[in-house]
């Protein structure tokens, strides 16, 4: 017999008795009593997407949710994509995020099964010889199981709010992802524009000396620098060209979407820079609050800590068997119980026991690990946050207007004949490459917002280490409930 297995055995002859069926009934009342939610648990995700992100996110459980999504998707993809209508649409869209939503549904069962008592078991049977016939019935449950129940109902449903816990991690680790992969879509984008500009800039200046050169105004080695940096400017063209479909593709990935569905469209430019920087104090303690990864590794802590408190009540109870008794003989009738014990000579448990403690100290480890990350990570991230602000700025303040001041002065000493055409060409491939810098420091600005709203909310790699021991718990410490 299994480990921690108590059982009620009821044995006759012909019929049970009265009190041991009213026993059966309440036996089964009680089994009765774990059902399904209505949403599955999903309550506590669309709630910390309306909360944290603005945004709508659903469990596509049926044909009718599907379609209600994909109407919605479409109508977004109907115009240019914002960065909250990219979020949206992978949210609603998202394969991989749907399949971690079922992950609820997964440990609403395990809630429920903890919940409900095992079948019972009927035994029958048929002697004859002699001339006599016996029959024994014996109807068999698990006491031990139902004497636990509240206790591991408590822990299993620690471990739900803990899935609840990594699921809305998932989906805001999803959320940020593609935030990420929109921003790098736009720039990249945008940056073809200006490599662009400098590969005809380049092409023109090369044309030039390759003109000047057959006309004997151009040294071979003028030549050759003028070549070399057109052939460099159609290298890095390409290179643009390949980076702005990797970062497109990274987003048509995240948000679902395949066949027609890929020509989606996207702005010219990035979004403009906010005014000014958030000011953010205390921004380690709002992390200990709001990070679902903490969370999520203080609610695995306190599950093993109740956990630990289960295996020491039950470690000695290895087999119990309570049973009625009644055997119906030709000229008597016996009525009596019986009950047998395993004795604990060979296992005490102590191996449930310290494999119990040592599941605790790692979570209580791992937990301390998680605080500390935490802070660590949001102060970081808040660092990011104000630099690539303050460089985004610096760009758009003083280096691109100053750019364009030089490019207005050279035109005109162009124009007076002060200068050559050549510097002319270089002047303005410097003012392009100091736009496309100031691009992507406009883009490192938004991408260091995304990842503190991340550091904020919590790690999903973080939560998955937290989520991963809760499976590992339930399949040590199952024999123990």
């Amino acid at each position: 017999m299994p480990d921690s297995f108590m059982s009620l055995g009821i044995a006759q002859r012909r019929r049970f008795p009265y009190r041991s069926l009213l026993a059966v009934a309440a036996v089964l009342v009680l089994a009765g009593c774990a059902t399904f939610s209505e949403d599955g648990g999903f309550g506590a995700v669309r709630s910390a997407a309306k909360e944290r992100l603005g945004s709508e996110t659903k469990w596509l459980r049926n044909e009718v949710d599907e379609d209600a999504a994909r109407k919605q998707v479409q109508a977004l993809l109907a115009k240019p994509l914002s960065v909250e209508d990219a979020v949206q649409v992978a949210l609603l869209n998202n394969r991989g995020l749907q399949a971690s939503y079922s992950e609820l549904g997964i440990a609403e069962a395990d809630l429920v099964q903890t919940g409900r008592i095992a079948n019972p078991s009927f035994g029958y049977a048929n002697m004859r010889g002699g001339g006599e016939l016996k029959i024994d019935r014996v109807l068999s449950f698990n006491i031990i199981q139902l004497l636990t129940m509240p206790l591991a109902t408590k822990i299993t449903a620690r471990r739900f709010e803990q899935t609840k816990l990594a699921v809305s991690a998932e989906m805001l680790s999803v959320a940020a992802e593609t935030r990420r992969a929109y921003y790098g879509a736009v720039a990249a984008q945008e940056s073809i524009r200006y490599f662009e500009q400098v590969n005809e800039s380049a092409e023109a200046s090369a044309e030039l000396a390759r003109r000047m050169f057959a006309a004997g105004n151009f040294t071979a080695l003028q030549r050759a620098r003028e070549q070399v940096f057109y052939a460099d400017a159609v290298a890095q063209l390409a290179r643009a060209r390949q980076t702005a479909v990797v970062e497109r593709e990274r987003l048509t990935r995240l948000m679902g979407l395949w066949g027609t569905d890929v020509a989606f469209r996207l702005p010219d430019r990035l979004p403009d820079l906010p005014k000014g920087p958030a000011e953010q104090r205390d921004v380690e303690q709002t992390a200990m609050g709001t990070r679902l990864d903490v969370k999520a590794s203080k609610r695995e802590l306190d599950a093993l800590a109740e956990s630990l408190g289960l295996t020491k009540a039950t470690r000695f109870i290895n087999v119990l068997e309570l049973g009625l008794a009644q055997e119906r003989e030709p000229f008597n009738v016996l009525n009596g119980y019986e009950i047998r014990l395993e004795i604990p000579i060979f296992d005490w448990g102590q191996a449930r026991v310290a494999r119990a403690e040592a599941l605790y100290m790692q979570a209580a480890n791992r937990t301390a690990e998680t605080a500390v990350n935490a802070r660590s990570e949001v102060r970081e991230a808040y660092s990011a946050y104000r630099t690539t602000y303050d460089l985004a700025g610096h760009y758009r303040n003083e280096i691109v207007p100053l750019r364009k001041k030089i490019s207005e002065e050279n035109v005109l000493r162009y124009n007076g004949m002060l200068i050559g055409v050549f510097e002319l060409l270089a002047d303005a491939r410097e003012s392009i490459a100091a736009v496309n810098a100031s691009i992507q420091a406009h883009r490192d600005f938004w991408l260091a917002d995304t990842n503190l709203q991340a550091a904020q909310n919590g790690a999903a790699a973080g939560m998955r280490k937290a989520a991963g021991a809760a499976p590992a718990m339930a399949a040590g410490g199952s024999r123990e409930h």
